[in-house]
């Protein structure tokens, strides 16, 4: 509450009924949303709101950060669509293990959250959530794809003995060809991709074994400095970021450096009371000069996989 929070200034706006329609847009169905004091759905247009409004601002430079598991989903086909309005994305190190094992024919599939998972390991499926994996669809799919392009990097005449994750990351995308792949489109609009936790996961650990035996290594520092120079380049900065994590740590890390995010959208689902980042509003940011005091951000309960669809559907970033 502040000084501008008057009595008329608090009642402004009236809680509007929606108004379904036959063939309705989802902009029409968010514009309909607008101002109906429907809690998360609320916070939701406010997201879409401020979003438009960071890839709009030609001025601003916009993050896109989130988790690997999501990736594991149908929602890899709507950040793979997206990546072209973001500047840079950060992720975590298992996005590179689903993109790259989708990208070359691994078949995920269906499943449950309530399966008998002893079964499933005797089965050899694993279980993300409620996506089964075949042992042989995810690790073996990701060590043989990783080889074919690695050793084609390796033995290309551009091969540079040691690489940044994000031009790694870069090297990858180039020779993949499913254009549902993240990592392509980021190589197609040569957006950067930023993996901190690249070790952690099926492509980390092939990494580590191909360095045994070839000339090869991994500076992860500059990226590092390259993500510092982002922050004290840009006046103004934006950020989608959705779970916590690594990912949008360091997002916010590097942007309290110019002040703080200018633009900030939060999507979770975790609670704030056990002091976690994932859980931590965009709010607590504030105090800690991650996110200006008078910047436009919203954080938004919910799972990313029913409301990034609709978010970027409204806005048409795709």
């Amino acid at each position: 509450m502040n000084k501008k929070d008057t009595k008329n200034n608090l009642l402004k706006y009236d809680v509007r009924d929606i108004k379904l329609k036959n063939n309705m847009s989802v902009p029409e169905l968010i514009d309909a949303m607008d101002d109906i004091g429907g809690f998360s759905a609320q916070h939701m247009v406010d997201g879409i709101k401020i979003i438009g409004k960071m890839t709009k601002d030609k001025k601003s430079f916009n993050f896109l950060s989130f988790p690997a598991d999501i990736v594991s989903t149908g929602t890899r086909g709507v950040l793979a669509g997206a990546v072209k309005h973001f500047n840079a994305i950060i992720t975590t190190g298992g996005t590179l293990d689903h993109d790259i094992a989708r990208a070359f024919g691994g078949k995920y599939s269906v499943g449950s959250f309530k399966a008998d998972d002893a079964k499933l390991h005797s089965l050899g499926i694993y279980r993300l959530g409620n996506v089964f994996i075949e042992n042989k669809e995810y690790g073996l799919m990701v060590e043989n794809a990783f080889n074919d392009i690695m050793n084609d990097i390796y033995t290309s005449k551009d091969y540079k003995k040691e690489y940044s994750p994000s031009e790694l990351i870069y090297e990858f995308g180039k020779r993949i060809k499913d254009p549902n792949s993240i990592l392509r489109q980021a190589y197609l609009h040569n957006v950067k991709i930023f993996n901190p936790g690249i070790v952690d996961g099926a492509f980390g650990t092939q990494l580590s074994i191909f360095s045994q035996d070839h000339d090869f290594k991994l500076n992860v520092l500059r990226d590092e400095l390259e993500l510092s120079n982002i922050a004290f380049d840009n006046k103004t900065t934006g950020a989608l970021m959705i779970g916590g994590g690594i990912s949008k740590h360091h997002v916010i890390w590097w942007n309290q450096f110019k002040g703080g995010l200018d633009y900030a959208v939060y999507i979770t689902t975790a609670t704030q009371y056990d002091g976690s980042l994932s859980g931590a509003r965009l709010t607590e940011a504030v105090s800690w000069g991650k996110i200006k005091e008078d910047a436009k951000y919203v954080t938004i309960d919910g799972d990313a996989t029913i409301i990034l669809p609709i978010m970027f559907a409204a806005l048409n970033l795709f």
